[in-house]
């Protein structure tokens, strides 16, 4: 269920600068972090392996991410699979939500499969 109080201009633009400007500050477990994302477990995971992966930028959604953003995007990329390849996964999807099903004002991608890993390095 969307979270109306999240989309309020304000709200999306703090949350946008945490990203974008505080990121150390955000308490996660880091499973990977470049100069263009950051990324995590999902906190409330809907599948056995959930990882979020988030850019730091203020940008709310894929829509609105700038076509130059192409650092961010091989980041994206890389980072998929190296967490493909360490977690062993032998099928993932990489998803991307908008419009009512983004239910977070920070684009986001969800890296998820239905299968434990088979291997963690953790």
């Amino acid at each position: 269920m969307k979270k109306k109080w999240l989309w309020h201009p304000w709200v999306r633009a703090c949350i946008g600068w945490m990203f974008e400007r505080m990121s150390f500050a955000i308490p996660v477990q880091r499973l990977r972090e470049t100069d263009t994302l950051l990324a995590f477990p999902h906190p409330q995971p809907s599948h056995p392996f959930h990882v979020l992966l988030v850019p730091k930028k203020a940008v709310t959604r894929l829509a609105d991410l700038d076509p130059a953003d192409t650092a961010f995007l091989s980041d994206l990329y890389s980072v998929v699979q190296s967490l493909v390849h360490e977690y062993q996964l032998p099928a993932y999807r990489l998803v991307v939500n908008g419009g009512e099903f983004q239910d977070f004002p920070q684009l986001h991608f969800h890296l998820i499969a239905s299968a434990p890993p088979l291997h963690s390095s953790e």
